[in-house]
């Protein structure tokens, strides 16, 4: 299993009755009556041009889900109501209508016993013939200019002949309305009727514009609460990033300055809107209308990580204080101290020799200064300590880090940062095994290894999500780029570059069936290194790649895609493999998530990844020379309001060879799926397992 990521900090206060509130609606299936019935089945027959899905989803009466007796998060079963199903027959003809079937008919109807204490429901419909569009007539738009006109024109969802359906109908008023608004034009108005003629089949549409004056953005105007802690001034100021007087009036502006001050992180909630204009003047004054939020804050939480290869547990507290001294400065204190066992408690309970468990713990103060030298522009700080184990070594250490954050837009974002790290590691496996100091990047005649890295990072990221909890169409993009060493000393001179592309669409007249992709690269070029040996200069091991797990390449646990490094057991008469990372990086996956009610969804998923060597060579450095690994699955989320909880069982592809082990000696064990099928050691991606079950909070990408 993998939790990678930490239940969501909630405020203290209100853990107790979000808890409470949760269980008591999951576990509420209070039945109507003592005599009402479960609906086993709904048919609906007929739907030969309009899908019964949707058709279900517009009415009251449901299906009992096969499932629901196994999952304890379910509603309860679907009840029969006679008032209701006869409503919904009248709907479901309703539906037709909007769809262009106007002749479409219930025939027939059946409520079938199942048993003493169930039903089934059969709906028998005659769709008829579908009404097209014969003609579409536009007026109102000739005293506009010519480009102004083909702008509101271009690529309308009502065509002659198409169908006609309601939903483009009033979809097509809104989308000139907003067009014409968007040029500047704020009272415009698109009102309209169609002329359906059921004999023909045909509808005529006609659509009148009112487009009126042209306006352009006046003055900013702040709505506050009563003594407000945050001047106004700022929030005007922020406004002025995507509203500037004289400037056109545009409805799209006004939803980035409402973003603009949003990001200020001082207020719970914002609306900025235009208000009456000035038909003298021809402007349009704009409103900030604000709601203060807290500006000092405790959170607590905690997370629970389990893993093939890691168990660990956590408690998480943050303090914020958003007005730091005026000026809404931002300082926060956060830390996360817990306990984790590598590989597992078990292991421990038993007194494996490949065990080894130990405190962890990170320690962060951030500071944040908005406005740096002009407003889009902010500096934050930051300074950490932190204490942990990993699979290859354990590590005491802290960074510092100093940037300016640059965001000219909402979804645009530019971070260029200087870092220092400072490391005392240890090449631990447990007790009696260790990994040689080279491995990680060090001097191989040192036993404690002590590393200092010195870098620029520039982070640029480019969100156009929907929601970034749970996205369902959109696009995200980022590039990392890191370059140490040289003028800037520390121990390793090196170049590291990270993409990140991800593309999200949903489809369906529900919107319940979304696409997702990713692609995510990276390579590490090291130049010169504290110690260097026949193969040139060493990567440290805190800077390489590792992949697999919940949020990568499923197909593997927990950072268990890299080489490997074999180590002996205690006992001397046998091996076990660490991951120690590598230079390169190759990840792709591809996801299809189709939403069965409003908090489940199912999905389905090709994942691919590649991690190169730790060291330079032309045989094993370029992920796109070697075959990648891959895996396939099934996954299940229940849609939470910190997220989804994600459950993934995955399946590796036997396509290419095992994970590469240095060391002379190693041979690959037999691998199997959760125990069953063994495998010999040449399959690919031993020796690790062939299948690997995921659960986690948060969606994989």
């Amino acid at each position: 299993m993998n939790w990678p990521v930490d239940v969501p900090l909630v405020r203290y206060r209100h853990v107790a009755p979000f808890l409470l509130l949760t269980l008591a609606s999951a576990c509420a299936t209070t039945k109507p009556s003592p005599d009402a019935l479960v609906v086993k089945d709904l048919q609906i027959q007929g739907t030969d041009q309009v899908d019964d899905g949707d058709i279900k989803a517009r009415i009251l009466t449901t299906e009992t889900p096969w499932w629901e007796p196994l999952w304890p998060f379910g509603k309860g079963p679907s009840y029969f109501d006679p008032n209701a199903w006869q409503a919904d027959l009248r709907r479901i003809e309703r539906f037709y209508q909007a769809e262009g079937f106007y002749q479409a008919q219930i025939l027939s109807n059946e409520v079938k016993p199942e048993g003493k204490d169930a039903v089934s429901l059969l709906a028998t419909v005659r769709e008829g013939e579908p009404t097209h569009i014969a003609a579409v007539e536009l007026t109102g738009l000739e005293q506009l200019p010519e480009a102004h006109q083909q702008r509101a024109r271009a690529e309308l969802p009502l065509k002659p002949g198409d169908i006609f359906r309601e939903e483009n109908w009033e979809g097509v008023k809104e989308l000139i309305q907003g067009r014409l608004r968007e040029l500047g034009y704020a009272e415009a108005e698109v009102v309209g009727e169609a002329r359906v003629d059921v004999a023909t089949h045909e509808a005529t549409v006609e659509l009148q514009v009112k487009p009126g004056p042209r306006y352009k953005f006046g003055n900013i105007f702040v709505a506050a609460d009563n003594a407000p802690q945050v001047v106004p001034r700022s929030i005007i100021e922020q406004a002025q990033g995507s509203i500037r007087k004289g400037a056109w009036f545009s409805e799209s502006a006004l939803a980035e300055a409402q973003a603009r001050v949003f990001a200020m992180g001082v207020f719970g909630a914002v609306k900025v809107s235009r208000g009456g204009p000035d038909r003298e003047a021809g402007t349009v004054p704009v409103i900030v209308d604000v709601r203060e939020a807290p500006l000092r804050s405790i959170r607590l939480g905690g997370g629970l990580g389990v893993d093939a290869t890691r168990q660990e547990g956590r408690v998480l507290g943050e303090w914020t204080n958003r007005n730091f001294f005026g000026g809404l400065r931002r300082l926060t204190l956060k830390g996360r101290v817990g306990y984790a066992f590598l590989p597992s408690f078990i292991a421990a309970g038993r007194g494996s020799d490949e065990y080894k468990s130990g405190i962890i713990f990170d320690a962060t103060t951030e500071f944040e200064q908005p406005r740096f030298l002009f407003r889009d522009l902010r500096l934050q700080a930051s300074l950490s300590g932190e204490k942990g184990i990993e699979q290859a070594y354990d590590y005491i250490g802290g960074r510092l880090r100093s940037g300016v954050i640059w965001q000219p837009h909402p979804d645009l974002s530019i971070f260029p940062a200087y870092n220092l790290e400072v490391y005392r590691m240890t090449g631990q496996v447990s007790a009696t095994q260790d990994v040689p100091p080279i491995t990680l990047g060090c001097d191989p005649a040192v036993i404690i290894c002590r590393i200092a890295l010195s870098y620029l990072e520039t982070t640029i990221t480019w969100d156009r999500r929907d929601n970034p909890l749970d996205p369902r169409n959109g696009y995200y993009a980022s590039l990392s780029v890191q370059g140490g060493g040289g003028p800037l000393f520390g121990d390793f001179a090196y170049v590291r570059l990270l993409p990140d592309l991800r593309y999200y669409r949903t489809f369906g007249l529900a919107q319940r069936f979304t696409l997702a992709g990713k692609v995510r690269l990276g390579t590490l070029r090291p130049y010169r290194s504290k110690y260097e040996d026949e193969n040139g200069a060493q990567s440290s091991i805190v800077t390489r790649f590792f992949s697999g797990g919940g949020n990568s390449m499923r197909g593997f646990n927990s950072q268990r895609l890299a080489p490997h490094v074999p180590v002996l057991t205690e006992k001397g008469d046998s091996f076990v493999t660490v991951a120690v990372g590598g230079n390169s990086l190759f990840e792709t996956s591809l996801e299809a998530r189709y939403r069965v009610t409003e908090s489940i969804v199912v999905a389905s998923f090709w994942d691919t990844g590649f991690v190169g060597c730790y060291y330079e060579s032309p045989s094993c450095y370029n992920p796109l020379r070697n075959q990648p690994f891959h895996a396939v699955g099934l996954g299940l989320r229940y849609l939470t309001v910190v997220g989804p909880i994600r459950v993934d069982i995955a399946r590796r592809l036997n396509i290419g060879g095992p994970l590469l082990a240095e060391g002379g000696g190693y041979t690959y064990p037999e691998g199997s799926c959760f125990g069953l099928g063994g495998k010999q050691g040449s399959y690919a991606g031993a020796p690790e397992g062939l299948c690997t079950f995921q659960l986690s909070i948060g969606e994989a990408f």
